[in-house]
């Protein structure tokens, strides 16, 4: 993210400013932090079930605890023109972005793929100028080239020279996620994001619950603690709940105090890889979100 991502921020929602309270930035830290454990719950889960199959029950269950919502709430049918939209972001957030880092995550250490995923505001903002022809500043390109310039490089350094296979699905995340992103803030200004994100779930049960099927078949599934809790995490805490809380909380404080808080994910992830998986940091991967923070940072006061 988020997805996001996820997931960095997912979907956002045109909202706004509105007076800060204590509630509202409690409520935007709390889904900052449940996006920040995506990844090392990710690679918790990946001990216990295969990569298939725990992004398929993972969209699963998250449709599940979103349709129990929509349904409960007795929201209505999206009208058909979004439709499409909906597809979009079902495809980029909700599978494809998974998948990839969930690929990624095999080979790859969580601290590593949070730093090259740390660049997906800055591609969001890049697809959102496509999709919807702002014209953003020159400070703002610098920026988010210096920002692009610094995750390849350490990329590269990263990988001895060379990219792995890990990068590709990284930076194929990166692409297919910034999408669903771009086209999820499109339908946030018609309806709550939280119901973007579960029509999506719900428009992607005819696909994820065959797939949980087929891959629950062929993957060997071991129910170890750390397999379960990864699984509940990826599927209720970073698919839904995270970005309930996440959009409550921007409704209340307003998109610029919530994007400040949401800078701080990448370095939260590099944290959670230490102390959940052991995970031993070179000194270039915190040096390198530092650095991506700070041009994130940058283009969005550029954006302002």
């Amino acid at each position: 993210m988020r997805t996001q991502s996820s997931a960095i921020a997912p979907i956002g929602i045109a909202v706004s400013d509105r007076p800060g309270t204590s509630v509202g930035t409690l409520q935007a830290a709390l889904g900052v932090a449940a996006f920040s454990l995506t990844f090392p719950a990710t690679a918790w889960g990946l001990e216990g079930f295969g990569p298939w199959s725990l992004v398929a029950v993972r969209s699963v269950l998250a449709a599940l605890i979103a349709g129990g919502c929509l349904l409960a709430l007795r929201v209505p049918l999206p009208g058909r023109r979004h439709w499409a939209g909906l597809a979009v972001v079902g495809a980029g957030v909700v599978l494809g972005f998974p998948l990839l880092t969930t690929l990624a995550l095999q080979t790859s250490t969580t601290a590593h793929a949070a730093v090259v995923v740390g660049l997906l505001p800055l591609t969001t903002a890049l697809f959102s100028a496509l999709r919807v022809g702002t014209r953003p500043s020159r400070t703002f390109w610098i920026a988010a080239l210096v920002g692009a310039a610094a995750v390849v490089a350490f990329t590269v350094q990263q990988s001895g020279g060379t990219l792995t296979t890990a990068d590709l699905y990284l930076f194929g995340a990166l692409l297919i996620c910034a999408a669903g992103y771009t086209e999820g803030g499109r339908l946030a200004r018609v309806m709550p994001g939280w119901q973007v994100v579960g029509w999506a779930l719900m428009l992607c049960l005819p696909l994820s619950v065959p797939a949980a099927a087929v891959a629950l078949s062929y993957e060997p599934v071991q129910l170890t603690w750390h397999g379960v809790t990864g699984l509940l995490w990826v599927a209720a805490g970073s698919q839904f709940l995270g970005l309930v809380v996440w959009y409550r909380g921007m409704a209340a404080i307003g998109i610029p105090k919530a994007s400040q808080l949401q800078l701080a994910q990448p370095l939260l992830t590099l944290v959670w890889s230490v102390l959940l998986l052991g995970e031993h940091l070179t000194v270039a991967a915190p040096l390198t979100a530092a650095a991506v923070l700070v041009c994130i940072a940058v283009t969005q006061r550029a954006r302002g």
